[in-house]
């Protein structure tokens, strides 16, 4: 009896140092989840109940260039925090703002007024903290960089919402709002909204490697800045691309004017259209550069056509209407070569007049106008291509030569080249590479259009011969590119209505080296008179300098 009892008593202790053990096991999990594991979380909840919180990193993920190169969350700007009431109480404060800010009294007053109870001021260049138990200067890192490189591709947020509005911002928003890693700065206050001494804490969070929270584009940020350079010295209004003839990668997008994604309200009621992008937003007549499409519809037909001569007279009578060639003492008898690197309007037209407007628009639409490139923006438009009526009678004589109706962006005139630079492959063209984890990884690649021949390799042998001829001896004679390996490419003149007014744009889309083309480059100048004077020079500039930094 005496033992049974023991066995039960020694049974129980074992149950109950077993339980015991467990209560323990489960409490020291609990305490480790709380102080350790979960230490960050809770402190910053903590925080917010008794302090006020200051963002330091924007709360949306980095926007990568193709070298991951961050375009996004890559500017750090020395910040000044301080209470509102201060600015107003202290002369000294203010006066130290004035000298180290970019603010004079009046704009600061202003900068100040819709502020809360924490006002931040970009300072010019860092200096010693300000010796004030209500004042902060501490490092902030800014959304889009001070030069608003690659702004239209990038877009713009709405501020108030968290929410991307255009551009990569608004396609890619739900993966950009992902973003986890935070870095910020949370600040004491006491019961009258003062600030503790010393009692700041900077809090830190980071995000798992494998969580999609970035966008990784094509674009190569080194060329991007020569382009955007290059626009900004000549002064231009247009837009420029760059492409990558191998890969269909856009290497470079720029659209001028440019315009800063901080103060999207001061472009609002602007009438140069600064907020669009004019690469792939905007549809223009393409002029001359419509006379490639001409000439493969022929050669498609007859390769023979570039033995065809043509006799212009300065001008050519389509029904009741006249159009003058750009010699308008005309150039008398001329080969087909010849007239597409002279930009002959008399012949393009009688050679227009053979084909007929429906097989010339058959061929712009196997060329990709008239309709989306699909690079991953979804801003981009159509443009527009003649049908039913508008390609009847007289209108064969603007369809010859790229006007009336025909309007196209410089995205569709980039692809049209980069099938003849591709010996008549269209590639699946795109401004970005996929979306990624936040160090860069690459988690889901972007869906490209598939490839397919679109002309023949004969016709594009053909089409680059008269290309370089335009370059070599034609109306983009006035550039020289030997020293680089050459170029090929096609000016064009586009009549155009422009803020009610009649203008003229300038185009020229071309490709270099001559041998095995590395990119395709078109610029379009709005009111650039002509393609060759002010277009083409342009692209002898881009060329240049990207041939400088990839020697």
């Amino acid at each position: 009896m005496k033992r049974f009892r023991k066995n039960i008593i020694h049974n129980r202790i074992i149950k109950m140092t077993f339980l015991t053990s467990a209560i323990c096991l489960l409490l020291i999990g609990r305490l480790y989840w709380l102080q350790i594991k979960n230490y960050n979380t809770l402190k910053i909840q903590a925080l917010k109940q008794r302090g006020q919180e200051i963002s330091l990193y924007p709360k949306r993920g980095i926007i990568y260039d193709t070298n991951l190169i961050p375009l996004a969350n890559r500017d750090r700007e020395s910040t000044l925090f301080t209470f509102k009431d201060s600015i107003y109480k202290d002369q000294s404060l203010k006066d130290f703002i004035l000298k180290y800010s970019s603010l004079n009294e009046r704009e600061l007053i202003e900068y100040i007024r819709y502020k809360h109870t924490i006002v931040d001021i970009p300072l010019t260049y860092t200096m010693a903290p300000y010796n004030d138990i209500n004042t902060l200067i501490t490092d902030r890192t800014l959304r889009y960089s001070k030069n608003n490189i690659l702004s239209h591709v990038i877009g713009y947020i709405n501020k108030s919402e968290n929410r991307g509005e255009s551009g990569i911002e608004k396609v890619y928003d739900d993966i950009l709002k992902n973003q986890r890693m935070t870095n910020s700065l949370y600040v004491e206050l006491d019961d009258k909204r003062n600030k503790i001494l010393n009692r700041e804490y900077v809090v830190n969070q980071n995000v798992d490697s494998l969580e999609p929270s970035g966008v990784k584009l094509t674009v190569d940020y080194h060329i991007q800045k020569i382009v955007e350079s290059v626009l900004d010295q000549e002064g231009y209004r247009g837009a420029v691309i760059v492409a990558d003839v191998k890969s269909g990668d856009i290497k470079a997008l720029a659209s001028r004017p440019n315009f800063n994604q901080e103060e999207i309200d001061e472009y609002l009621d602007r009438d140069d259209m600064a907020l669009y992008n004019k690469a792939i937003q905007i549809a223009y007549p393409p002029g001359s550069l419509f006379k490639l499409v001409v000439l493969s519809a022929a050669l498609e037909e007859d390769l023979n056509y570039i033995n065809r001569t043509f006799y212009c007279k300065g001008y050519e009578q389509v029904g009741n209407v006249t159009i003058r060639c750009n010699n308008t003492g005309g150039h008398g008898h001329i080969d087909l070569k010849e007239a597409f690197s002279k930009s002959c309007n008399s012949a393009f037209i009688q050679l227009g007049k053979e084909l007929g407007s429906a097989k010339i628009i058959d061929m712009a639409i196997r060329l990709g106008l008239g309709q989306k490139v699909n690079i991953g923006l979804l801003e981009e438009v159509e443009g527009n291509l003649p049908k039913g009526r508008e390609i009847q009678g007289p209108a064969i004589g603007n369809i010859s030569i790229g006007q009336g109706s025909i309007e196209t962006t410089p995205i569709q005139i980039t692809n049209m080249m980069m099938i003849v630079a591709n010996n008549g492959i269209e590639k699946g063209m795109a401004i970005v590479d996929g979306i990624t984890s936040h160090e860069g990884y690459m988690i889901k690649q972007y869906n490209r259009e598939k490839e397919r021949q679109v002309l023949s390799e004969r016709t594009c042998e053909i089409l680059k011969d008269c290309l370089i001829d335009v370059v070599e001896v034609g109306t983009a004679r006035n550039i020289d590119l030997s020293l680089v390996g050459g170029a090929g490419g096609k000016t064009g003149s586009a009549q155009a209505v422009l803020n009610r007014r009649e203008t003229i744009h300038g185009w020229f889309s071309g490709f270099y080296p001559i041998e095995e083309p590395r990119y395709v480059i078109t610029v379009f100048i709005e009111e650039g008179m002509s393609g060759s004077q002010t277009a083409a020079p342009v692209f002898e500039k881009i060329v240049k300098q990207i041939h400088k930094i990839n020697r």
